[in-house]
């Protein structure tokens, strides 16, 4: 079933897909270094993985399938065994009498479809895919807790009640149930690229919450006896002590497998009835995150480029907790991150590893306040400075003082508004011309749940819900940004005079979303750029409610008319934009 060069060369040829002259120079490279003419053609980018393959299954008379968005049945997919599946990239996902469908990337692995036959008794039919489409297919194995846990649970709670000692606590945490418990619950997270794990216990259970895309959601129930053990294997992991019970305890650890590499923030709380867990995932192995694919666009967007690429002056992002503040700051730093630069950073904690910067985490119990710690980075011949937040006076006057003497600083503040920043960094102390002088740009944020794409249903408001609107927006702010930035979105009857000329969208739910309607979050973002205009009002310590007013004239889009237009673009809802910017 191999393809040899020539015969790949000859469908080529005839089919037109890559240009002559450069198909002839690949196939003489392949014949000269004996290999094969696929993956070259692959490596020089001349098809894709998916045309490939498309090309192979047609010269072998086979189909070929895309299971990325297919819904396998639990049933038909087990007929494979998992290690199977995985060792071997061969996914069976559909059955017809005695026929048994599976997708394969290698179909002359007569020995792996041999074995499956023997094994379950159907007649195999290879089909061709995709490794991208094996990868979704191999995670509805994972689909169902309940179903990896079985038995689990009630060995587990036979166990638990042989006492608290350390040791014995010790031998819980390493029995093999717990261990594939906690196990499974990780992984799960993982798959669904949870932000969060809670582990709460109560008087008769063990409930776990998964915070998924901003929004909690019920996991696993587990019986009340699992409790001692859970927590003793989660203290392991995180090399905290085992019989403390009574004090909060932090830690953290790390697991690397499959491809990715996830840093798990662990925070131990005693409770009422017991000790509840939070863990923050921190995917360490995601790159490639840019300004545009967080959602910023447009002038914002033009606005902090131009800003973070000055040599000096202090950038500030703000926003509450859990709002990407810290995913902006690593982003901006991943641009300035060049051979030229010295970056230093002030954490707590370190949050993300980033290779050529110098990552400091503080300690106050040892006296490493942000305050002191970013006095010492100071001496350290830096060129740009991340500070994780602002936090008091100290701080920010070392920060805008080191922005004034040449070095480009980066940090996080809480306030509610991009406008808000600036009186409350006169309310910490600090004197209002170093603010004028120093401050490049604010960035406020929040995230948004992102519309599923397979799913969403486009919709019009009708006359009741845009006067209901009228109370939460400034509608003629938002019908001015959808005319002239809305990427895209043309009114779909009528002039733009109203928002019922624009069509929004609704979530839907299919399988692709787990029938939440929603995947994935993007950014809402207004982005203050200081002016001459802006730095007058700060030097006369201005509210900011002026401060905001004229922001505004200068052309500074709100959070909430941001997030219309990414409605309008069917990015997110209307409702997922007033969820996050209503104050």
């Amino acid at each position: 079933m191999r393809i040899t060069n020539e015969q790949l060369k000859l469908f080529l040829t005839d089919s037109n897909l890559i240009p002559k002259n450069r198909l002839e120079d690949a196939f003489k490279e392949a014949e000269s270094s004996k290999k094969d003419l696929g993956p070259l053609l692959l490596e020089k980018e001349l098809v894709d993985e998916a045309g490939l393959q498309k090309i192979y299954a047609y010269v072998l008379g086979i189909p070929f399938v895309d299971l990325t968005k297919e819904n396998i049945p639990l049933e038909i997919l087990q007929i494979v065994p998992e290690p199977i599946a995985r060792k071997y990239n061969i996914v069976a996902f559909e059955r017809q009498d005695k026929n048994l469908k599976v997708a394969m990337l290698v179909p002359e692995d007569l020995q792996t479809i041999d074995f499956i036959k023997k094994k379950s008794g159907y007649r195999i039919v290879p089909c061709l895919t995709t490794r991208e489409s094996i990868q979704e297919a191999l995670k509805h194995y994972e689909k169902s807790l309940k179903a990896e846990f079985g038995d689990l649970l009630t060995v587990t709670a036979e166990k638990a009640d042989e006492g608290e000692d350390s040791g014995s606590l010790e031998k819980m945490a390493s029995d093999l149930p717990v261990v594939r418990i906690v196990d499974t619950l990780l992984k799960h997270a993982i798959l669904q690229s949870a932000s969060d794990i809670h582990i709460e216990p109560s008087e008769k259970e063990v409930l776990v919450r998964y915070r998924i895309d901003g929004v909690l959601h019920d996991a696993m129930t587990l019986p009340r006896d699992a409790a001692t053990g859970i927590v003793a294997r989660i203290k392991v992991l995180s090399n905290l002590k085992l019989d403390e019970h009574r004090q909060p305890q932090d830690g953290r650890f790390k697991i690397e497998k499959d491809g990715y590499r996830i840093s798990f923030r662990v925070s131990i709380l005693p409770v009422f009835d017991g000790e509840k867990i939070v863990m923050r995932l921190l995917d360490e192995s995601s790159k490639g995150l840019t300004l545009e694919k967080m959602g910023l666009t447009g002038r914002a967007l033009e606005a902090v480029h131009r800003e973070i690429h000055k040599p000096n002056g202090i950038i500030l992002v703000t926003g509450p907790t859990g709002s990407g503040k810290t995913t902006t700051l690593y982003t901006v730093m991943d641009i300035l991150n060049t051979p030229e630069v010295n970056i230093s950073t002030v954490e707590d904690p370190v949050e993300y590893r980033m290779p050529r910067v110098n990552q400091t985490q503080i300690n106050p119990k040892v006296g490493m306040t942000f305050a002191a710690a970013l006095r010492s980075l100071l001496r350290q011949d830096p060129d740009i400075l991340m500070v994780g937040e602002i936090r008091d006076q100290e701080t920010l006057e070392i920060a805008l003082h080191a922005a004034m003497t040449g070095h480009l600083v980066l940090s996080t503040l809480h306030t509610n508004s991009a406008a808000a920043t600036l009186p409350r960094m006169l309310d910490m102390g600090a004197e209002p011309f170093l603010i004028a002088s120093t401050t490049n740009v604010i960035v406020a944020q929040r995230l948004v749940r992102r519309l599923c794409q397979e799913c969403k249903k486009p919709y019009r408001l009708d006359a009741e819900e845009a006067e209901a609107l009228e109370s939460s927006v400034d509608v003629k702010e938002v019908l001015a940004s959808l005319r002239a930035e809305g990427a895209g979105v043309k009114p779909t009857e009528g002039e733009g005079k109203s928002l019922r000329d624009f069509t929004f969208y609704r979530p839907g739910g299919c399988d692709q979303c787990g029938g939440e309607g929603y995947r994935g979050r993007i950014g809402v973002y207004e982005v203050l750029e200081m002016d001459t205009d802006i730095r007058k009002l700060v030097s006369a310590s201005a509210t900011s409610e002026e401060i905001e007013r004229q922001a505004k004239k200068n052309g500074m889009i709100s959070m909430a008319v941001d997030g219309f237009v990414k409605a309008a673009s069917g990015m997110s809802t209307i409702e997922e934009v007033l969820r996050v910017t209503k104050e």
